[in-house]
């Protein structure tokens, strides 16, 4: 028995949190909806994973990295804990790109106006404006 997928898992969840906390992604920018999303992706992965376990397709794996506790039958402890932390991860690269898009584009607005004012006010300078 080991706890280091565990710990892993856990360590992997604080540096999501602490990037989630910097830039206010998910829980920093809306923490009661953030909540729920994860609450429910979290109920059908695990839903998903009882009908793969009932039907046979889902076994549990052996490691020696992994504790060796099993919530249900076939379900490690590991298991929701992972399951929470790919759902986290999707949610902070999903609007962690939304907000480096929103900010390029923001940029290229703000340059796109700064060449357009520039451009007037050079005329305007040389007496050449219509």
């Amino acid at each position: 028995m080991s706890v280091a997928y565990l710990a892993c898992l856990l360590i992997a969840s604080g540096a999501l949190v602490l990037l989630d906390r910097r830039f206010a992604l998910v829980f920093w920018r809306d923490a009661r909806r953030a909540t729920v999303v994860l609450i429910v992706a979290l109920a059908f992965f695990l839903a998903w994973d009882a009908v793969g376990i009932v039907s046979g397709v889902f076994a549990r794996g052996r490691s020696p990295f992994m504790t060796g506790i099993e919530i249900a039958p076939e379900l490690p402890l590991e298991e929701p804990l992972f399951l929470a932390f790919l759902c986290y991860l999707t949610l902070i690269l999903l609007f962690g790109v939304r907000t480096v898009l929103d900010r390029v584009a923001g940029d290229r607005t703000r340059t796109s106006h700064d060449r357009t004012a520039s451009r007037k006010e050079l005329l305007d300078h040389e007496g050449r404006r219509r």
